[in-house]
């Protein structure tokens, strides 16, 4: 079965790696157009493009995928399947029959709950203790498809964004493969979506990484994990900005402190910041211009006393 791969970061890269590995001849690598990176603003390619490169595939980077023109060059590699991990754009009916088979998609939550851009950090901050990957039959809909295949993971109190994403990668590539065989076997199913318990996993925005301390110390160690390491949350300080990495729960603090004050000093942890709800103690933070580091070293740095405020 020749596989046409449509993806782009390292998510979907985790994905084609796992399909060479099986051993399915994948006929084409279709990935987002090379992107600036860093100070200087160098073109920097797709993880996916990286690995199509390594393994000799042919690499394909339109702008717009539901060009007419781009759509028939695809055709032309003889595809049987293709496969979609985190691609970047939205194709169109004529995109989705490229190949014989039509289109496998592989998404990370449990549909129909948070279906969208965003769904391993929604889930998070939604404070969701399981997610997975589907892997699903596309229409032309967002995430609507009949579900094939679906893995689930646990979410852990203190799991960050970045270590669920790690791990629904390496268990999509799995189910993925898995899918290739049951489809080459004739028996791969196709489970409509209910119509109960839809959510849609909005696009992160930069409203999304602002820390408004009236909130419960919950909702914000939630938001605070499922944005570690992209794009993290910050406040606003007396030395300006501050990225917050890794907080806590911290109970017994009796309410009445204002929101977003530190009110105790917790020797080589970090500080304890008050709540709408509770207070959240701070682990790691990154300063302006500065490194990640722990919290306690920013105490000593000057950072934060007791009665230090934080804006949100």
């Amino acid at each position: 079965m020749k596989i046409l791969f449509m993806g782009t970061p390292e998510f979907a890269a985790t994905s084609l790696k796992a399909l060479l590995a099986a051993g399915y001849p994948v006929v084409g690598v279709v990935t987002q157009p090379d992107k600036p990176a860093g100070r200087g603003g160098k073109l920097r390619p797709s993880p996916v493009k990286e690995v199509g490169l390594a393994h000799g595939l042919p690499v394909f980077q339109p702008r717009r995928l539901r060009r007419p023109e781009v759509v028939a060059q695809l055709k032309e590699l003889g595809s049987d399947l293709t496969v979609v991990v985190a691609y970047g754009q939205i194709l169109s009916k004529e995109a989705l029959e490229i190949s014989p088979l039509g289109s496998i998609n592989v998404h990370g939550s449990l549909l129909p709950r948070w279906r969208g851009a965003a769904p391993i950090q929604r889930a998070i901050m939604a404070g969701d203790t399981e997610t997975g990957v589907c892997t699903m039959w596309m229409d032309e809909g967002m995430d609507t498809g009949d579900v094939c295949l679906t893995a689930r993971v646990p979410i852990g109190p203190d799991a960050t964004g970045g270590e669920i994403h790690d791990r629904l990668a390496e268990v999509g590539a799995e189910l993925l493969v898995e899918t290739l065989r049951r489809i080459e076997a004739g028996d791969a199913p196709r489970i409509p979506q209910p119509e109960e318990g839809v959510t849609y996993a909005a696009k992160l925005e930069r409203e999304d990484e602002q820390i408004d301390w009236s909130r419960p110390a919950q909702d914000l160690h939630n938001q605070i994990r499922a944005l570690n390491p992209w794009p993290g949350a910050y406040t606003t300080g007396p030395k300006g900005m501050l990225k917050i990495w890794r907080t806590s729960l911290l109970p017994g603090h009796p309410p009445g402190a204002e929101p977003g004050t530190v009110v105790e000093l917790v020797r080589g942890v970090g500080f304890a910041v008050a709540t709408g709800d509770g207070a959240l103690l701070v682990r790691e933070v990154q300063p302006p211009g500065k490194g990640r580091m722990d919290a306690w070293s920013y105490v000593n740095g000057g950072g934060a006393r007791v009665g230090t405020r934080f804006a949100g």
